[in-house]
């Protein structure tokens, strides 16, 4: 399920993946915090209540929890025997609850059947802190804790789905839920329009939640003393169509592409979810519905991910941050093909993107998605070749140092059996709803294997360009290899201040050219980039490196590029896409600059040149732009 940026700014990346793991009421009061994502959260100034005091700060073993990790503290008001425990994030986002009735947490109160994941089972034996709770578990677990919440929709009805994993009939007429909000008291099954009062061995119980499930919610299970038997957390639209436990009665939650309320989960969602046990983040879908003639593509050509990719290092949440079918244009009634992405780095708020069917996009976050700046144009600005001609099968752009959009295009989509591989410069400050280049640099004729009267071998030329200052080449000690010697800037006095590296959709090279003020280039040759096509290109300031994207072509991945002691610029590190991402025709990505940082994070953007997300019924179908985050 893919996943959500933070519930609030001060919210730590994977904050739902915390989870309550075990209580004592006896004598010291201890509390057990689990992670159960892939990456570390800080729990930092987050608090604790109960059913009696206010939000507490407490004093944990650790201020930040490892993946897989624990961490303890003793509660700071002390814990009765009938209570009810609720953790929060600093901003005051509900993390986790459990509650427990007379003695149910003495000696202590577990998860029992993973850390994490399992039901709540008031144990005999020893507390575990700081260790897996298994060897505190009983032999047998109780009938009622085996009970799971199996599935929720937060569509409509707003439905809750109950499996029994046991071999025993257990009655739930007497049970209740509660949601996240602490104000709200726990509701009676048996009053929520219930499918049965008592679930069978293996067998289902649904009902109607009459507190609303909302983004950012949860539904805790209480059973009829009032201890916990099961929770979800789930971060903006994580619950539609539908959260699901995968595999089915036992595994981690994730979206689904289809609710299964009633039967057996189909698992056919995005990946490791944000609920109990959640592990990764969620895709969180941005609602609404396709417009008329909106119609997603699926992706092609998927291919195998290179040898010794690792895995993405930012955060494990995404969510989808645009409106449905937003980018449906005169020449892309279709509302597809969004593909080159680029930060300006002299404004971080704004996004440019680059629609392959000639439109440019200035996009600025509203409500946490990216929608066309209004005050530049609500609909972007069409765009053409040189002398206001044709249609450029714009793919790329990158922002130069003069704050000038240059784009690659590919071929001209009114003669699109003909490459056509140039780079053209773009002022946005330009009046007009159509602009055109204030130069244009065509290379086209150094691509020949492209030129076959093939619309298709016409479309693998320049997909992405990215601009690289001189000071990052010179600093670095990149070889000049028109001269064999240390790149020198004034050799070419025509060139700018840096040199634009064009990726080759063909064979994933990289071609790096100056581009004078005059309209001639310099070309100074190719980089091999260890993939087989190249999608997007971008300098991050950040890392210091040139990074070359891969779609699914390539399994989804990320080179970053360095220059090595010989003074070659070669590949250094590729990363995938966080896990809970679709593999779809992702051609666009970009960082956003380390100006931007928050709580060790940046914001990172993909587009899906298809709009196809994880396919038709699914929360992702129709929208073109993912939001996750990176590391400072």
């Amino acid at each position: 399920m893919v996943a959500a940026q933070p519930a609030a700014a001060a919210d730590p990346a994977g904050y739902q993946n915390v989870r309550i793991n075990e209580v004592t009421s006896s004598n010291s009061d201890t509390v057990e915090l689990y992670n159960t994502g892939t990456t570390a959260v800080s729990i930092s100034g987050w608090k604790m209540s109960d059913d009696s005091f206010s939000p507490q700060t407490f004093s944990p073993s650790s201020s930040t929890i490892p993946a897989g990790g624990f961490a303890t503290f003793n509660s700071p008001k002390g814990l009765g025997d009938s209570d009810k425990l609720v953790i929060y994030t600093a901003s005051g986002t509900v993390v986790d609850r459990v509650e427990w009735a007379t003695n149910g947490a003495k000696p202590a109160m577990a998860r029992c059947g993973g850390d994490g994941t399992g039901g709540w089972v008031t144990t005999t034996a020893a507390s575990t802190f700081g260790a897996s709770n298994a060897s505190g578990c009983p032999s047998s677990t109780p009938a009622a804790s085996r009970v799971r919440i199996n599935e929720v929709a937060s569509d409509g009805a707003d439905t809750v789905e109950l499996y029994n994993g046991g071999t025993s009939t257990v009655s739930i007429g007497s049970w209740k839920y509660v949601d996240n909000d602490t104000t709200h008291s726990p509701v009676s099954i048996s009053s929520s329009s219930p499918s049965a009062t008592s679930i069978p061995a293996g067998g289902y119980v649904t009902f109607n939640s009459t507190l609303g499930l909302g983004d950012n919610d949860s539904v805790f299970l209480l059973d009829s003393n009032g201890n916990t038997v099961d929770s979800v957390t789930w971060a903006t639209d994580g619950a539609k169509p539908s959260d699901e436990r995968c595999a089915n009665g036992t595994g981690w939650f994730q979206t689904s592409t289809t609710a299964t309320l009633g039967s057996a989960n189909s698992c056919s969602g995005s990946g490791d979810g944000g609920g109990t046990g959640g592990g990764g983040g969620q895709l969180l879908g941005g609602g609404g519905s396709l417009t008329s003639g909106c119609t997603p593509e699926a992706p092609s050509g998927t291919g195998s991910t290179p040898a010794g990719t690792l895995a993405w290092p930012g955060g494990p949440d995404v969510t989808i941050a645009d409106n449905v079918c937003a980018f449906t244009t005169s020449t892309g009634p279709e509302g597809r093909d969004l593909s080159g992405l680029a930060f300006d780095p002299a404004n971080p708020s704004v996004l440019w993107a680059a629609k392959n069917k000639n439109w440019l996009y200035k996009l600025v976050k509203s409500n946490g998605k990216w929608i066309p700046d209004a005050s530049w144009s609500a609909t972007g600005k069409q765009i053409r070749f040189a002398g206001g001609t044709g249609q450029p099968d714009s793919e790329g752009l990158t922002v130069g140092a003069n704050g000038h959009i240059y784009v690659t295009s590919e071929r001209d989509n009114t003669n699109n059996t003909v490459p056509k591989d140039t780079i053209m410069e773009f002022d946005p400050a330009a009046t007009g709803s159509t602009l055109t280049p204030i130069h244009q640099w065509d290379m086209t004729s150094q691509f020949p294997q492209l030129n076959t009267g093939n619309k298709d071998d016409a479309n693998l030329g320049f997909e992405g360009v990215g601009y690289v200052p001189d000071s990052w080449l010179t600093a670095n000690g990149w070889v000049d290899p028109l001269t064999g010697a240390a790149y020198n800037p004034a050799n070419y006095p025509l060139h700018g201040s840096g040199l634009f590296f064009a990726g080759l959709e063909w064979d994933g090279t990289l071609h790096v050219y100056g581009l004078n003020s005059d309209g001639t280039f310099t070309t100074f040759g190719t980089i091999a980039t260890g993939k087989v096509s190249v999608m997007d290109v971008t300098f991050d300031a950040g890392t210091q490196r040139i990074i070359a994207t891969c779609d699914n072509t390539c399994g989804e991945t990320h080179t970053f590029m360095k220059v090595n002691a010989s003074g070659a610029i070669v590949p250094d590190v590729t990363y995938t896409n966080p896990a809970v991402m679709p593999t779809d025709n992702l051609e666009g990505f970009a960082i956003a600059p380390t100006s931007t940082c928050v709580n060790g994070l940046r914001e990172a953007v993909w587009s899906d040149d298809g709009i196809y997300g994880f396919g038709s019924g699914s929360s992702s179908h129709g929208h073109a732009i993912y939001s996750g985050t990176f590391p400072c």
